[in-house]
């Protein structure tokens, strides 16, 4: 039976920081506009900032839905599926917002995530305000195995300098803009602070 919780507890946490993978659901206002969803993954780029805030690395190699989505109206949804143990799937719903590379803030929220992980295609951190946690069972989800975080995106963008990151931004279909038309990526990219 699912369960409604006041904020990112101690348990909640624990469970949400040892999750390989989770998803993120943003959609436009438009009723016609595409809703998006997106599985995020790459070790130490997700942050429990306090019991009502989550933030993770927004990396380039895709469109910039969830961007636009938030730069819009803010909405977003994170789900965490336990793939393996104890059966649950745990949502955050909130308002998020991009902060950009030239936001005073971007350098003091990086330091909430693993050095490590910072990589070259750091385009924004997101940061999500919790209005709503809960969890469910996940009867349904399946057991699976995690083997180890995929390198392939890590190694094509670290072969790039920051311009050059930059540079394929600023090439690529649905950054600049959403495939709903909606303000995506500001561009040119701000260069790291």
């Amino acid at each position: 039976m699912g369960k409604t919780y006041e904020k990112i507890d101690g348990r909640l946490r624990d469970f949400i920081e040892r999750q390989p993978v989770y998803f993120v659901a943003t959609a436009p206002l438009e009723a016609g506009g595409h809703v998006n969803v997106s599985p995020k993954g790459r070790s130490g780029t997700l942050a429990v900032i306090d019991e009502l805030t989550v933030a993770y690395l927004d990396f380039g190699g895709s469109t910039a839905e969830t961007i636009a989505h938030l730069r819009e109206n803010g909405r977003i949804t994170l789900m965490w599926c336990a793939f393996d143990g104890p059966p649950t799937v745990v949502r955050v719903h909130g308002q998020g917002e991009a902060v950009f590379r030239d936001d005073a803030r971007f350098a003091g929220l990086l330091r909430h995530f693993d050095p490590t992980a910072d990589g070259s295609a750091l385009r924004a951190i997101v940061l999500v305000h919790a209005d709503r946690v809960s969890d469910s069972c996940g009867f349904a989800v399946p057991l699976m195995e995690y083997r180890s975080d995929r390198e392939l995106h890590e190694q094509f963008f670290d072969r790039k300098s920051d311009e050059e990151f930059s540079t394929y931004c600023e090439g690529k279909e649905y950054v600049a803009t959403s495939i709903d038309g909606l303000p995506g990526l500001p561009l040119p990219l701000p260069p790291r602070p």
